[in-house]
């Protein structure tokens, strides 16, 4: 082949290239619909459809309960948190909710403010 006849070649082959990118994009614009909502699809779990809380607070375990945990509980601090879980190191963990009257600290009023929010697990 002479050069004039390889840049027709090449010339040939860059017109059929782009013809087919231009063909391309212009069936691939037809089917675009910006407007077509997007469906999606889940199945319900537990937590979706409301049957592990049901309204009702999670309750905290004060025998597993970190410190900064404990500490959103009302009338709860730094100290009464530390004061918490060295108890329950100290004595094996909780048996009771109402044990927690024995921590240093806290007496029936704060029992009374926390005793819907919180457990001794399972």
């Amino acid at each position: 082949m002479t050069a004039g006849k390889l840049d027709r070649f090449w010339a040939l082959i860059t017109l059929l290239l782009i013809a087919v990118i231009v063909i391309g994009g212009i069936i691939v614009w037809q089917n675009y619909r910006p407007n077509h909502p997007i469906e999606i699809s889940l199945s319900p779990t537990p937590e979706s459809t409301g049957e592990v809380c049901q309204g009702e607070p999670q309750k905290i375990d004060i025998n597993r309960a970190e410190a900064w945990l404990l500490e959103a509980l009302p009338g709860i601090g730094p100290s009464k948190a530390q004061a918490i879980i060295a108890y329950r190191q100290q004595n094996g963990g909780f048996s009771d909710i109402a044990e927690i009257t024995e921590v240093e600290g806290i007496g029936q009023t704060i029992y009374n403010d926390i005793r819907e929010l919180i457990t001794v697990g399972d």
